[in-house]
């Protein structure tokens, strides 16, 4: 007597939250890493790859919170705009008389983090943003072409920290008057030799958008699928432990 083969059992997949989300660099790293992906964003991202909501990300958290939906979620990444104390930002206000008008949204969104009870991620580029260290990463660690520092705050869970490694070269372009030639491009701006729209695409492994703003802002989906795999493993092991 033959039996039938007994149907797989569907894993669950945790859900998580990118908020601030832009086209879904790290959306994709954590989809990747094992979760499903909720975005918002303030403004229309028609190449975001997950379950969009097209919201002011703090509206949409704190009605989330409000209503008790959040808890549907896992895992919570924000990449809230802090222009006004980015390295880049900073030395050009300085060398051209800019005023510091930048919104900063830091502080309220961890206020909200916090509030959520859930394990989550803050990102922030390279800077003065007032955000904890305790990861920082950049493309070389990951053989990609471009450096990209990206600092990660982490709240209600901890990983230890990556070594970060010597870069092997400069960054392809002009500076102080000198032009230097190397595989590592600028991934923002134009001209001068910062990297074109397919050059960004292939340093950072992004295929699903091609515009431009889109790909300066984003982080590469290995950034955020080394974390993502970093929380799932630290999370399997203290449920075996437990």
């Amino acid at each position: 007597m033959t039996h039938p083969t007994p149907m797989r059992r569907r894993l669950i997949r945790p859900l998580l939250l990118d908020l601030f989300c832009c086209a879904g660099g790290a959306g994709t790293g954590y989809h990747r890493a094992g979760f499903d992906v909720h975005g918002v964003d303030i403004a229309d991202r028609p190449n975001y790859p997950f379950t969009f909501h097209r919201s002011d990300a703090l509206e949409h958290l704190a009605r989330l919170i409000t209503t008790g939906d959040i808890m549907r979620y896992a895992f919570v990444h924000a990449s809230p705009p802090c222009q006004a104390q980015t390295t880049l930002t900073i030395g050009t206000n300085r060398s051209r008389g800019w005023g510091g008008d930048h919104e900063d949204l830091v502080a309220p969104t961890r206020e909200l983090l916090d509030a959520t009870g859930l394990p989550y991620v803050m990102e922030q580029p390279n800077g003065r943003a007032a955000i904890r260290k305790d990861v920082s990463l950049c493309g070389v660690q990951f053989g990609l072409k471009v450096f990209r520092h990206r600092n990660f705050e982490l709240g209600r869970w901890s990983t230890p920290k990556p070594r970060h490694l010597k870069h092997p070269d400069y960054v392809r372009g002009w500076r102080h008057g000198i032009y230097r030639d190397s595989p590592y491009v600028a991934a923002y701006g134009s001209g001068g030799g910062k990297a074109t729209v397919p050059e960004m695409q292939q340093a950072m492994g992004i295929t699903w958008t091609s515009v431009r703003e889109e790909l300066t802002e984003a982080i590469p989906p290995a950034y955020s699928q080394w974390i993502g795999t970093a929380f799932l493993t630290g999370a399997r092991q203290t449920a075996v432990a437990a």
